[in-house]
């Protein structure tokens, strides 16, 4: 009995222990020697402790909950960079006994109606997500305390997975070595930010981490996490939704809703914009109730500064045009601003090891579509590739290191260009790649240099263009021109499609622009002019010269000679993104974005005489000659210097140390083939041609191109060689398709009746002149593997082109959620 008695009154002073504090304690006095952050969210600060406490009182109401990375990693292949965006979410608190559960809400299923049972019958058909669990400590007239410590020292960003997707190693949270970081933890009337500093622990890292992590075991960023309230979207001045147009160039939002009626579509689209008024809505031309600010990092220096501003600046234009005055303004950060703070849309200067994708991210209302912040980060790097571009055409320092006015002024230009073009992404706008063709219409398209030949000289003094564009102009005023309640919103936004339609202004965005899925003959990235077959011939003239011209005076003095490859590749490589877009017209379809009961373009294929004109360009670029380096080039290329790495920016070789020209040329053959005999396009010949056998067929592109590779005579030397190459490397290409279990039958009954003759050509050419070469006994070796199926196409037969796109490490990148995947 006794025992029982001890046990009872042990039990029961357990208990008591593990109550909360007395009812009548207040969260004053328990928060008495607490630093308070007051705000939408008042914080405390419980130093000796380490914790961070947070007082609850809006429940049921919509907070947006979003992280961001205000300290990066540094490495572009891991994406982890300064200033990046999460995942936008709307979350409820609510309280359910002694927790508080924070609830994601399901937005991609509504019912926009006021019928209680209508809502209610949506609701309980989805699930929703509950992100986290507070305990209630204290409560007080509807006032909760929690210890949200937890909460906020977590990996909601994702860096861990991130590392590991990129087989940098196993990481995870080392609590130990992990702190909030106060400067960035506040809290205002309607948002509150914390920030934390994360370190995660792992053993065997990778590469990328080992190049920028001083102890990659150990690799500590900073974590942002931000609550703010949204707008009551059913207030008299709510935000208006505008209705998505896929011929407007905006990004779209959209929803399921199931208070449709039957004979509408159920799914809701609309753009994402920032919300901007007219101070006098009546007025034509009017100043903003609020204008649309943007901050620039305080930290870029000039002249690269004044360069990204003016860039920015160019927008205003096209709100001019919209009807507003002075309503989009570009200004420096303030010293104490936060750039990840909601309020602040921000142009943000980032660093990286290697060069590396800039690009326009936005915090969006997921209500709504309205834009809260935008974000744009912009690579340091980007400028160093224009200057290097420059010094490989130009070969500028024959007498001083000095940077010529031309190369400054080439790569300020861009960078213009680029700081317009991101903040576009920010405002809404996704890429226009028709644009290059209407004289560069849009700075929401990727553009190359344009470089020009005078008097034989190399020129860049029309490299980039100045100012917005015309499509420019008339995007935003679909997504922003303010339309009066007397007129029809849906008659005035058609209005101003069909203006610009008949003007010849086209949208055409990312997914009608690659080179190997898409059929659109004029959208793509990195060309100029506006036909690209005429193009291609032209920079490859300009190629020649600069390839003439190139010494060892494109690197400064003192630097070693090894060096010389770095911008021998852009040089050699110039015509690359030409050459896609001239293959983009073989087998070509042009098309818009038509709605019915338009007036706009049919769906056209491309006229027999431009396809076969594109493929007499794309020959062009096959010519042994414009692939051969000069001898005076070679002897210019030691092997690497001590000290100095190749990276992956340098061509592939197969000779050890020494460089490898026919390697190089390589790469430019393999990139030509890979376009020209892509699986979808020689699918496109072959149901072209059956439906008006006007259209090129696929055996006679074939059949011009083994006209052009085999069937004529190969000069002495390095010529030869690289020709060798190429008639290999096409068979290669072709036995490719054969193995390939995806490609149409009659595509494979085609290229094998090809091939045949092609064999047939080879051993007549060879009885005739009474002897089998060795490189021609390996052909016809290649075709009859070919024709089994059996032919080896490994990679290590076909080396990989160095990376392009002027500022990016990949080449076709497609999708990375919010607006990430918009990148310049």
């Amino acid at each position: 009995m006794k025992c029982t008695l001890t046990f009872v009154l042990f039990f029961t002073a357990i208990l008591l222990h593990a109550q909360p504090k007395q009812e009548n304690e207040s969260i004053a006095a328990k928060t008495a020697q607490m630093t308070k952050l007051p705000g939408l969210f008042n914080l405390y600060w419980e130093s000796k402790q380490g914790k961070l406490w947070m007082e609850i009182e809006h429940f049921e109401k919509d907070i947006l909950y979003y992280s961001s990375l205000p300290v990066g990693v540094g490495s572009n292949d891991l994406g982890l960079d300064r200033g990046q965006l999460g995942s936008e979410l709307v979350v409820r608190f609510q309280r359910i006994g002694n927790k508080v559960l924070l609830i994601q809400q399901n937005l991609e299923y509504r019912a926009i109606t006021k019928d209680s049972l209508e809502l209610k019958a949506v609701e309980e058909s989805f699930a929703k997500s509950v992100i986290w669990g507070f305990e209630v400590a204290l409560e007080e007239k509807g006032r909760i305390l929690v210890d949200a410590t937890q909460f906020f020292m977590r990996d909601v960003h994702g860096v861990a997975q991130a590392m590991r997707r990129s087989r940098q190693g196993a990481y995870q949270i080392d609590i130990s070595k992990s702190a909030f970081y106060l400067p960035n933890t506040k809290s205002f009337p309607n948002n509150t930010e914390v920030e934390t500093i994360l370190t995660f622990v792992g053993s065997e890292p990778g590469g990328y981490l080992r190049e920028v992590v001083p102890t990659p075991e150990n690799v500590t960023v900073r974590m942002h996490h931000s609550l703010v309230l949204l707008p009551d979207i059913n207030a008299s001045n709510a935000y208006k939704p505008r209705a998505f147009d896929p011929r407007a160039g905006y990004f779209p939002m959209s929803y399921m809703d199931f208070a449709t009626p039957i004979d509408q579509s159920i799914r809701k689209r609309f753009i994402t914009r920032h919300r901007l008024e007219k101070k006098n809505p009546t007025e034509a031309k009017s100043e903003a109730l609020k204008p649309i600010i943007y901050y620039l990092d305080s930290g870029t220096p000039e002249p690269v500064r004044s360069a990204l501003l003016e860039g920015a600046r160019w927008w205003n234009e096209a709100f001019e045009a919209a009807g507003f005055i002075n309503a989009f303004r570009v200004e420096l950060l303030p010293t104490d601003a936060d750039p990840m703070d909601v309020r602040y849309n921000v142009i943000q200067w980032v660093h990286r090891s290697s060069r590396g994708w800039s690009y326009g991210a936005s915090i969006t209302d997921p209500r709504t579509g309205e834009i809260l912040k935008g974000k744009v980060t912009l690579g340091s790097l980007r400028v160093r590739q224009d200057y290097l571009i420059a010094e490989a055409f130009l070969s500028p320092y024959s007498t001083s290191n000095t940077i010529s006015s031309e190369m400054k002024q080439m790569a300020l230009a861009r960078l213009r260009q680029l700081s317009a073009h991101e903040v576009g992404h920010t405002l809404g706008l996704a890429h226009n790649y028709f644009s290059s063709i209407r004289n560069r219409s849009s700075v929401m398209d990727y553009p190359h240099p344009y470089i020009t030949l005078k008097d034989g000289k190399i020129r860049f003094d029309s490299a980039y263009s100045i100012g917005i564009g015309e499509w420019d102009k008339i995007s935003i005023r679909y997504g922003y021109e303010s339309i009066p309640s007397s007129k029809d919103e849906k008659s005035e936004l058609k209005k101003i499609i069909t203006e610009g339609i008949k003007a010849g202004q086209l949208f055409l965005t990312d997914q009608d622009a690659r080179p190997f899925s898409s059929s659109h003959p004029l959208a793509h990235l990195w060309d100029n002019g506006s036909n690209p077959a005429d193009e291609l011939k032209r920079l490859l003239q300009v190629r020649e010269v600069a390839l003439r011209q190139f010494s060892e005076s494109a690197i400064q003095m003192g630097e070693p000679l090894s060096r010389l490859e770095e911008p021998l590749v852009p040089l050699f490589l110039a015509h690359r993104y030409q050459v896609e877009a001239c293959a983009k017209l073989i087998a070509g379809e042009s098309y818009s974005f038509k709605l019915r009961g338009d007036d706009s373009h049919e769906l056209k294929i491309v006229p027999r005489k431009e396809q076969l004109a594109a493929l007499e360009s794309l020959l062009l670029s096959l010519e042994p000659k414009a692939l051969t380096i000069s001898e005076s080039i070679l002897k210019l290329l030691p092997p690497q210097a001590f000290g100095y790495n190749r990276t992956r920016e340098y061509f592939p070789r197969k000779t050890g140390d020494s460089f490898d020209p026919v390697s190089a040329a390589e790469v430019s053959v393999n990139h030509v083939f890979a376009l020209l005999l892509n699986e979808e396009r020689l699918t496109r010949l072959v149901q072209f041609h059956a439906r008006n056998n006007e259209n090129p067929s696929l055996l006679e592109v074939l059949n011009l191109t083994q006209k052009f590779i085999w069937d004529r005579e190969l000069k002495e030397g390095l010529e030869a060689e690289i020709g060798k190459m190429i008639q290999s490397n096409y068979i290669i290409h072709l036995g490719k398709i054969l193995s390939n279990e995806t490609v149409s039958t009659q595509v494979k009954a085609e290229i094998r009746f090809h091939l045949l003759g092609l064999k047939a050509s080879i051993s007549k050419k060879n009885k005739r002149n009474g002897k089998f070469e060795s490189h021609q006994q390996y052909a016809l070796f290649m075709i009859e593997q070919s024709l089994k199926g059996e032919l080896k196409t490994g990679s290590q037969v076909l080396p990989q082109i160095p990376p392009g796109q002027p500022i990016g490490i990949f080449d076709y990148q497609e999708g990375f959620g919010c607006h990430l995947s918009e990148r310049n």
